[in-house]
């Protein structure tokens, strides 16, 4: 009998390992009902006289196994007590392996849960454990779980840390698998990290490892994030690619229950090229079989993400359809993050007017309990979103008081999120990281001469801003952050055309005086230039010199930028007939980090998401036209009311809502100012 449970736990782990997860369920409880106290029993049984289980290694075995095949399965709170059991009799027994393994298996649960807290607590002391016991392969794992419990607070540097740790060991003990496991975790801290070509040779190299090995399971792993990585960086066909190899793999070697994953990533990938016939067919897909395996969590995330494919196909009663049930689910079951996002969204719908169910009490009821409900949980991520839906839901109603009231709050709050400590840690690390590898250079440029410094200090103040050049100079790491900033970015309409048309030296002149202009009127106005490329054109106000009225400068700047310029004779004679010169204008803001970047040659930059949508309110504008994000036209009208000044008649011209590019849709205004 004991050479049958023994050869059935092996079965389970096996089955675990192959991700075969309700096969492993069902062979560690055929395990457990040998147990006289457990036999036949319901699971509410189950768990109810579980502390009563002998305490015998093959229980503990197979608490631990079962805990996994359930948490492995997105069933985690389910999983809990099983794992606590099984540790609990591996402490009873003082049986250390068993009793390591257990430690990290509940810290796998809590990491799961999210409570990254009690899971540090459990690997570390599994780690300890495995230390005493001088088991290598128990500490390399445990590092590499701490690394990620580091990467999900945000603390990278100490992430790849432990991960670099753990893989330097097991590159000693030469365990190609676990090397591949190590390899594809930096590779998520760089994804992280933003850093995706980093990130992309990570994963690379653990695929490599993975495909020698005929290591399925951790290759359709592999092919997974790459996949991710390149959605990331909107480039939809290669992320379909490897999305669709990660989902032949699982279907041919794991079975429909892991193929789950891959089908709804695919499903968002094609709702992201706006192919919404065929994201929903995935979508849908992956939801039947999360109903059919009755995983409930799974089957309410899914529910939740396909009622949000409906908002973007513009069949808001089917969104708020699925977004009811997938909330009756989450509130079932108890994931209060959930109904927190389900509220949320059912509040944006009814908020919507040209939907036929708009209902702006019920809005107003929605988006209030989704608001307290993230406050409850501490989610300051989330929040901005819905105070603004209720900023404009009150302005759509003409309840000003209010609408101003959280609009405060949101852009407040927006600002708060994206000064967090950890996010400063994150990019400041990067730009440290660059300014360590210039330090060499920088102090041998301290060294020279007077002669060659004064000369160095002039080229510098000449291209970057001066007090960047002085404190480069100094010998200061430059790596700031800035928690609220206004970005401008211009390009001259029709260049191309414009210079295939005139003499190399014409163009040259063309740009120098274009930008000799904007650069006048930039320093006017007291922002700063950041860089041009080609025929386009960068700004800032409020970095590296930080100031409160950014957006009123950028604005006053971009308004005399399209009005000003008036090309000289010598080089309005030779553009093409027929060309009119014309700029068009983009501006956004928000927070944004600053550094010196670059090596041999190297340059001030400023970089944020919010400096990428700048980017696009200039490439989606129009010519002639200043076009601006909902987020400055909010800001700068709040800053006109507080200060009392229309900047000489400033006026919002919604364009309404479009499709961004890499940013799904957005709400826009053309900002004009009246003659």
């Amino acid at each position: 009998m004991k050479s049958e449970i023994r050869e059935l736990l092996q079965q389970a782990e096996n089955a675990n390992r192959y991700e075969n997860f309700a096969e492993a369920e069902l062979l560690c409880r055929r395990v457990l009902e040998e147990s006289e106290t457990l036999q036949a029993r319901s699971d509410e049984e189950m768990l109810s006289g579980i502390m009563s289980l002998p305490a015998s290694l093959q229980n503990a075995v197979a608490l631990r196994v079962l805990s996994e095949s359930l948490w492995r399965r997105e069933m985690a709170l389910k999983g809990l007590p099983f794992a606590l059991a099984g540790l609990s009799i591996a402490i009873e027994l003082e049986h250390e392996p068993q009793q390591a393994e257990s430690l990290t298996n509940v810290g796998i649960i809590y990491d799961h849960l999210s409570d990254y807290e009690h899971a540090l607590e459990y690997y570390e002391k599994a780690l300890a454990l495995e230390e005493k016991r001088g088991n290598n392969n128990g500490i390399t794992s445990n590092l590499g779980y701490i690394g990620m419990i580091y990467s999900h607070l945000s603390d990278y540097p100490r992430a790849l840390e432990y991960m670099q740790k753990s893989i330097a060991i097991e590159e000693e003990l030469g365990n190609e698998n676990n090397i591949a496991a190590s390899l594809h975790n930096i590779g998520t801290v760089y994804s992280h990290l933003g850093d995706y070509s980093r990130a992309l040779e990570y994963f690379g190299k653990a695929l490599a490892m993975n495909e020698k090995n005929g290591n399925n399971v951790w290759m359709a792993n592999n092919f997974t994030h790459i996949s991710q990585i390149y959605w990331q960086m909107s480039d939809y066909p290669l992320a379909l690619e490897y999305s669709q190899k990660s989902l032949a793999i699982r279907e041919q070697y794991q079975g429909k229950d892991a193929a789950t994953s891959a089908l709804g990533n695919i499903g968002f990938i094609y709702a992201s090229m706006g192919d919404y016939s065929l994201a929903l067919e995935y979508m849908q897909r992956a939801l039947a079989i999360f109903e059919e395996l009755g995983v409930k969590s799974s089957v309410a995330l899914n529910l939740q993400n396909i009622g949000e494919l409906y908002i973007s196909i513009g069949d808001y009663s089917l969104a708020l359809e699925y977004s009811y049930k997938s909330l009756a689910i989450n509130e079932e079951v108890g994931l209060k993050e959930l109904v927190a996002s389900n509220y949320g969204n059912i509040g944006t719908l009814y908020a919507l007017k040209k939907f036929d169910g708009y209902n702006p009490k019920k809005a107003e009821e929605y988006l209030l309990k989704s608001i307290a409900s993230y406050a409850e949980l501490g989610g300051k991520q989330q929040l901005p979103e819905f105070y603004r839906a209720l900023a404009e839901l009150y302005r759509d109603e003409k309840r000003w008081e209010e609408a101003d009231n959280y609009f405060q709050k949101y852009h407040q709050l927006y600002c708060e999120v994206q000064s967090e400590e950890a996010k400063k840690a994150v990019h400041k690390f990067s730009f440290e990281r660059q300014a360590a590898e210039r330090e060499k250079e920088i102090a041998i440029a301290k060294a020279v001469a007077d002669a060659e410094m004064n000369a160095t200090i002039s080229l510098l103040h000449k291209v970057l801003p001066p007090s960047i050049a002085s404190r480069l100079i100094k010998g200061e790491k430059i790596a700031d952050y800035f928690a609220q900033i206004s970005i401008l970015f211009a390009d001259i309409v029709g260049f191309t055309f414009i210079a295939s048309k005139m003499p190399a030296r014409k163009v040259l002149a063309f740009l120098n005086y274009v930008f000799g202009e904007f650069d006048r009127i930039i320093e006017h106005h007291g922002c700063e230039k950041i860089k041009t490329i080609g025929d386009g054109y960068m700004a800032v106000a409020g970095a590296p010199i930080e100031c409160s009225d950014h957006a009123e400068r950028i604005t006053r700047a971009a308004i005399d930028m399209m009005g000003d310029i008036q090309l000289p004779e010598d080089i309005r004679s030779y553009l093409p007939k027929g060309a009119i010169f014309n700029i068009r204008i983009g501006i956004n803001s928000g927070p944004a980090f600053g550094g010196i970047v670059g090596e041999k040659r190297f340059v001030y930059d400023i970089y944020s998401d919010a400096v990428n949508t700048a980017a696009r309110m200039e490439s989606h504008g129009e010519a002639g036209k200043i076009h601006v994000s909902e987020e400055f036209a909010f800001h700068l009208q709040n800053r006109m009311d507080m200060v009392g000044d229309d900047l000489g008649g400033i006026t919002f011209e919604e364009r309404g809502e479009m499709e961004i590019k890499g940013k799904g849709m957005m709400k826009t205004y053309f900002l004009e100012k009246n003659v």
